[in-house]
């Protein structure tokens, strides 16, 4: 009989099944919210590209809008403008809209504004150069053939003015041509009508 007893001392007894408890899992870590940049549609198109794309694909964006432009609003944006200062932006966008007036003395203007740009040698202008030289190089052209086109205008005036003169002579001499032929024609002609014999 002692042996199961003894037998039944040596089985371990079970032990309690434990349960691994992990501890609760960290918060996210929540970064801070930046501000929230303000929508394209609530800048102006010129200051939104040159924020997001730069000088020049903003010059170039501004260049298509005011080539849209019809007289009355092409003034009205110049009024907006003012006077450019020295800012290189506000003097490129000044001497883009003065190119579309079609009016030399604004061409003129144009091309010193962009002058002023290729040689600002500031942070701001350099990035502008390429894009000042190239346009001041052609509106110096632009104002070349316009300059021809309107010596070649004058000229035709002249021409023209000169063989209306010369018209105007013709038609007096035929004039003075014709006054002497009438009366030669008249004396002829009254002897034979009126049945007169000549005096011999």
């Amino acid at each position: 009989m002692a042996t199961p007893l003894w037998l039944a001392g040596c089985v371990a007894a079970p032990k309690p099944s434990v349960q691994a408890t992990l501890p609760p899992a960290p918060p996210p870590t929540l970064a801070p919210v930046e501000v929230e940049p303000a929508a394209p549609a609530t800048q102006p198109a010129s200051l939104f590209t040159l924020i997001t794309q730069g000088p020049v694909s903003a010059m170039l964006s501004y260049s298509e809008k005011v080539r849209s432009l019809n007289g009355n609003e092409l003034n009205a944006e110049l009024a907006r403008l003012g006077e450019p200062g020295d800012v290189p932006t506000a003097q490129m966008q000044t001497a883009l809209a003065l190119a579309q007036t079609r009016v030399p003395a604004d061409l003129a203007r144009a091309v010193g504004l962009l002058q002023r740009v290729a040689a600002n040698t500031s942070a701001e202008a350099r990035p502008l150069h390429p894009l000042a030289r190239m346009l001041a190089a052609r509106y110096l052209e632009q104002r070349r053939i316009e300059d021809d086109r309107d010596r070649q205008v004058a000229q035709l005036r002249d021409a023209q003015r000169r063989i209306d003169q010369l018209n105007d002579r013709i038609e007096a001499l035929r004039a003075i041509e014709r006054s002497f032929a009438r009366p030669a024609n008249g004396a002829a002609a009254a002897p034979a009508s009126n049945g007169a014999k000549p005096a011999p």
